[in-house]
């Protein structure tokens, strides 16, 4: 079946990521894609779901909604973390078992892996080493993702795929002072101290940490190929217990090199102060971005090139009202 036919359901279409794959589906010409809003389909209520995948029999599934946030946010609703995020993707991945559903991606995290993961990451790293304390429990949710995808294609023969992003950021993040992620909280911060002319910015921990940040379009893209492979090949370059493919850049830079670029992309032109009473978390996380490569898929926005446009979507979001926590 051409994908243009295909009815295709988009779990989390309001979040960033679910967003961007229903851009990504609609650039290739999908005319059927399926969402629903969190008043229309509550995923943590197994009922609700299994009636909407009877009514609906969706031919693929994309499952990009989480409960997701930044340091603060995962310290501060660990409980709230591991059980939304368990309930969802089990509600879903079940319920599109039950309703023949042959094809899901599963959307997991970069901090899947050990807080000491030899860098860059390579997808044998999983459950190799003890976990980031910071964000330990939304971790082990999507670790159980990975297995409960992995676990219904070895019973049931599905062909359930697993992808794992970097640090994602872009159009329709969410920008809230307190639970987001490092790039939007930069942007919104950087924003503000310079409406106030402030003569600096304070950046939580010691600027030393490395991460890796991929614009989330070119996310949404690297699911569509990686949902697109045909089966064989897929089947070829994993493992039945070890399926799942690392999405990212390549490439990383310290918290403190980004704070400048931020700074740059925003037109801020103050200092910058560390907080190093506040928490680095991992050290470095970088992505080994080998096997998606060799499937043929490479980013394509640069960071520079992204946080412009992420700042430009800031700022035409400055009419709404921030959300607490967003959906992935």
């Amino acid at each position: 079946m051409n994908i243009s036919e295909k009815r295709i359901f988009v779990a989390g279409h309001r979040g960033m990521v679910g967003s961007a794959i229903v851009r990504a589906l609609q650039r290739q010409g999908v005319k059927s894609i399926i969402t629903r809003t969190h008043a229309e389909l509550d995923l943590t209520d197994q009922a609700h779901v299994r009636a909407f995948f009877a009514r609906e029999r969706p031919d693929e599934v994309y499952m990009a909604a989480a409960r997701v946030g930044g340091i603060h946010a995962n310290n501060t609703y660990p409980a709230e973390f591991i059980y939304s995020n368990l309930m969802v993707q089990n509600n879903v991945v079940h319920e599109a078992w039950r309703a023949g559903v042959r094809r899901l991606l599963f959307l997991g995290s970069s901090c899947i892996y050990p807080r000491l993961a030899p860098q860059p990451m390579t997808e044998t790293a999983l459950l190799m080493g003890k976990l980031e304390p910071t964000n330990e429990p939304y971790a082990i949710a999507k670790i159980a993702g990975i297995k409960l995808c992995e676990s219904y294609n070895r019973q049931y023969g599905t062909d359930y795929r697993s992808v794992m992003p970097t640090n994602l950021y872009g159009p329709g993040d969410n920008y809230h002072p307190e639970n987001s992620h490092v790039v939007p909280a930069m942007i919104r911060r950087f924003h503000e101290a310079k409406l106030a002319d402030a003569p600096f910015v304070t950046i939580w921990g010691t600027g030393r940490a490395k991460r890796e940040f991929l614009y989330v379009d070119d996310m949404a893209e690297a699911c569509l190929h990686t949902m697109h492979l045909p089966h064989d090949v897929y089947a070829a370059n994993t493992q039945p217990m070890e399926s799942h493919i690392n999405v990212g850049t390549g490439e990383d830079m310290s918290i403190g090199e980004l704070a400048a670029l931020v700074a740059e992309s925003v037109g801020y032109r103050g200092g910058l102060k560390y907080d190093t009473t506040k928490p680095d978390g991992t050290p470095r996380k970088l992505l080994d971005v080998s096997l998606l490569h060799k499937l043929g898929w490479k980013a394509n926005i640069s960071l520079r090139e992204g946080l412009a446009r992420a700042y430009a979507d800031f700022l035409a979001q400055q009419t709404r009202e921030p959300e607490a926590v967003a959906a992935a």
